[in-house]
């Protein structure tokens, strides 16, 4: 195994440390309980948001922090969900009287400590809302959940909520909006490699050279079926047509689309995916409004892609297109 660290115990943590060295006018970071918030806290009365979850999937959740978007984000270790005692301390130093809106991801660990934190924080007079995604249209039921995995839609999620948040609303308003974003998306994605957590220091699955493996989850986990290597048009195809029957698009709608990186996939790739998804959409009579192209949700040195459609109304583009100033989504500002 060759990795870019210094030691598997404090491989997180300087990780942190490098997103402040970077960022420190957008993120500040707290070592123990370990969490990332805000540089700058908002003006004025606002909900906060705060998400988190195992790390190995940046910018995913810690480069999303920042103007219209999260409040804090809570890091655990590596495909690890971060204890209730992170997401406790987290929303105290963010939260102002406007509320806290966690937003979590559909996996078992992390649903179990931030409902742990929700019930520390309420018994201190704290309204704190929950928001789970569960956007993965491969399967079922998975390796650390119960329905759907919670994936790519998570960015949108954080994205339109966060703006409703910025602009005053209560958080009657963002949990509204995050709640509908999150049944507005859906998502799947594949491997043509797997990913090598630090401190097992072997791949999380075995892939012959000429295997891939379709819908997997961002932890590696399997996905529908492992099958042989097809082209970058077919492999598009394979996951854009579940994702279009299960949102039930149809002739007019609009979608933001995500073509997403699993961590080491070339930009180039990831446009050659892009361009055929383009296709597939208008073939279906169906426009992109928006879209992303890159790593948004990875899983550590995957090679691979996902693809995310949210069917937008014009509500949820004006949203979408609100000013945001994180680490890794700028515009508007």
């Amino acid at each position: 195994m060759k990795k870019l660290i210094n030691a598997i115990e404090s491989f997180v943590d300087e990780a942190c440390e490098g997103v402040v060295a970077a960022h420190p006018d957008l993120v500040r970071f707290h070592r123990e309980p370990r969490f990332l918030a805000r540089a700058a806290a908002p003006k004025g009365r606002k909900v906060a948001l705060v998400s988190g979850g195992g790390s190995g999937h940046e910018p995913l959740h810690g480069g999303f922090i920042g103007v219209g978007m999260l409040d804090a984000a809570c890091p655990g270790e590596v495909f690890t969900s971060p204890v209730p005692d992170q997401m406790d301390a987290a929303a105290r130093a963010v939260q102002n009287g406007g509320g806290v809106l966690f937003i979590v991801k559909n996996y078992t660990g992390d649903i179990m400590n931030f409902d742990l934190a929700a019930e520390l924080l309420r018994g201190d007079g704290i309204d704190v809302r929950t928001v789970i995604t569960a956007d993965d249209v491969a399967v079922q039921d998975s390796t650390w959940t119960a329905g759907r995995r919670g994936v790519g839609v998570t960015v949108f999620v954080e994205k339109i909520a966060g703006a409703v948040a910025e602009r005053g609303g209560s958080a009657d308003e963002v949990e509204k909006i995050a709640k509908r974003t999150s049944e507005a998306g859906r998502s799947m994605g594949m491997a043509l490699t797997s990913c090598t957590v630090p401190a097992k220091g072997s791949p999380t699955f075995e892939l012959g050279e000429t295997e891939i493996e379709i819908g997997i989850g961002i932890h590696g986990e399997p996905g529908r079926e492992r099958t042989k290597l097809i082209s970058a048009d077919e492999i598009v195809e394979r996951l854009a047509h579940p994702v279009i029957e299960d949102l039930g698009l149809k002739r007019g709608d609009s979608v933001i689309a995500m073509t997403n990186g699993m961590g080491s996939t070339p930009l180039i790739e990831l446009y050659v995916a892009h361009r055929h998804l383009a296709k597939v959409l208008a073939g279906a009579g169906v426009t992109i409004a928006r879209a992303l192209v890159g790593n948004y949700i990875t899983s550590l040195d995957m090679d691979g892609c996902s693809i995310t459609l949210l069917r937008a109304d014009d509500e949820l583009l004006r949203l979408y297109d609100a000013p945001v100033h994180t680490p890794a989504l700028r515009w508007g500002v």
